[in-house]
């Protein structure tokens, strides 16, 4: 791999960390620019996404025939991260989940008119996206192919839906909606994924579940399918190809999470230098602390991991792997380093880092999360397990 940029990704990217810097980072401070939930008020949002259009940034994960940069998955790995050291940056480039991995599935998945249809107002802002896959207890989480709770039957050009689905990222706001549902018993091409729009009859909200971290956009919610109708043309490649659906959208969602994550990391950092390199104990700056200077060693450390894996699976990606074992290792890496930069950033500012008088303990209620969402850890450490089991040597082999 070559890490260098080219002269056109530089400054996409040197824009990216301008607007970021210059006109986001600021927002941050101002009580004015919240609403409901600990995130960017909506309007405020809508007003950003017109700055970042105009200035010819949006979208870099669509191609540029749909409204995007079209950028590769190395390059958005690069834009990400800069936009990441933002709380409000991904959203306002139409970067961040679940819509997202949506248009991205959507782009690889949906035939013209279904993108016409589908995908195009998302990408132009015009209306928001979820997918909705996880289930309650004894359904589906991390393992979309036990689903048992939502099914879809076959009522000739139509589908018929009921069931149960929960922690729908999104859900309060969107329009344009994902399902993977049960269309057959058969694990391995018994899902099929389709799409439908917010104000079909047949489906409600029953409520939107608190958490622990911060709220996005829409929150986390419940939802329940009693009757839902859904046509033949809006299947997404075709009956029992759902788990093909998932798997193509889990890839590259996975692999943006871990580049928006590293930016935050990389932001708690820069959120604790100036303090200790200001802060006085015993008679000593704190950045003259050679336990002080371990621990931000280890952590700028394990972030430059992070990076290196997140470009190796996007390297994968982009020369057409399936980047299993690449986006599964970076998905460990970036989670558990995103909550150790902001552990870290938080112990060496002491009480003002545990305090709301910076975004650090906001970042660390949100960082939670990380090894939880689109797999658990625990999972991805299967997968890599699994690959190493199969390939023995060539696990570790170059790529040709």
């Amino acid at each position: 791999m070559d890490f260098t940029l080219s002269p056109r990704l530089e400054a996409l990217r040197r824009r990216v960390a301008a607007f970021v810097e210059d006109r986001l980072l600021p927002l941050e401070q101002d009580p004015a620019s919240f609403g409901e939930g600990e995130h960017i008020r909506w309007e405020l949002v809508e007003q950003l996404r017109r700055e970042v259009q105009d200035l010819g940034l949006w979208a870099p994960q669509v191609s540029r025939e749909r409204g995007g940069l079209g950028c590769s998955m190395t390059e958005m790995a690069v834009l990400y991260e800069e936009m990441g050291r933002s709380r409000f940056g991904p959203v306002c480039f139409n970067c961040a989940a679940p819509d997202d991995g949506n248009m991205m599935c959507l782009e690889r998945c949906a035939d013209e008119a279904q993108k016409d249809r589908w995908l195009d107002p998302i990408v132009r802002g015009e209306v928001r996206s979820a997918i909705v896959m996880t289930e309650p207890h004894p359904g589906a989480g991390s393992d979309p192919a036990g689903m048992t709770r939502t099914r879809a039957e076959r009522r000739g050009d139509r589908y018929v839906v009921h069931g149960r689905k929960w922690f729908i990222t999104g859900a309060e706001g969107a329009k344009h909606f994902i399902l993977l549902a049960r269309t057959a018993d058969d694990r391995r091409r018994g899902l099929t994924a389709m799409m439908f729009h917010a104000d079909q009859p047949g489906w409600r909200i029953v409520r939107r579940i608190p958490i622990m971290g911060p709220e996005e956009h829409g929150g986390h919610c419940e939802l329940e399918f009693d009757g839902l109708e859904v046509p033949e043309e809006n299947v997404l490649l075709g009956e029992g190809l759902g788990m093909r659906v998932v798997l193509t959208r889990l890839a590259r969602a996975r692999l943006t999470h871990c580049m928006r994550w590293l930016g935050m990391a990389r932001r708690a950092l820069e959120i604790c230098e100036p303090y200790i390199r200001e802060r006085e104990a015993f008679g000593r700056r704190l950045v003259e602390l050679e336990s002080v200077q371990q621990m931000l060693g280890e952590a700028a450390m394990r972030i430059e991991i992070g990076r290196l894996l997140v470009m190796r699976a996007a390297f994968e990606l982009d020369r057409g792997g399936r980047a299993n074992r690449e986006v599964s290792m970076a998905k460990i890496q970036v989670a558990d380093t995103l909550h150790h930069a902001i552990d870290t950033a938080i112990q060496l500012m002491g009480a003002l880092g545990y305090s709301k008088d910076t975004p650090l303990e906001w970042m660390y209620r949100y960082a939670r999360q990380a090894r939880l969402v689109d797999g658990a850890s625990e999972v991805h450490r299967m997968v890599v397990a699994r690959e190493l089991l199969q390939r023995g040597r060539d696990f570790y082999a170059w790529p040709s």
